[in-house]
């Protein structure tokens, strides 16, 4: 199982999160920057199995990016064990998110 991870003390804002994910997954300009093209891309396009951890995420970020994280924690229960999502705090803590 491959492993990617986003950085976001690298990562401001949504667009930027859009950005890195197509980077990380060679994804083209077709890449459609939201909710509905990543929900397609991350069931139906990228590689798997895949482990996705996010890291460096404070409160604030973890309300911004929100909607993201309820995507990515779909997901998971989705794909059956084809993708593990994780979230590392700022602390250096894993968060448990519930399934």
């Amino acid at each position: 199982m491959g492993k990617v991870e986003f950085d976001f003390n690298q990562i401001p804002d949504i667009p930027a999160f859009y950005r890195h994910f197509a980077e990380r997954f060679a994804l083209g300009e077709e890449f459609g920057a939201n909710l509905d093209a990543l929900w397609d891309v991350v069931t139906g396009d990228i590689s798997l199995p895949v482990e996705i951890e996010f890291l460096n995420l404070n409160a604030r970020s973890k309300r911004r990016f929100g909607a993201i994280i309820l995507l990515f924690e779909e997901a998971e229960e989705e794909l059956e064990g084809n993708l593990r999502f994780n979230i590392r705090e700022t602390s250096g803590m894993a968060a448990v998110h519930p399934r």
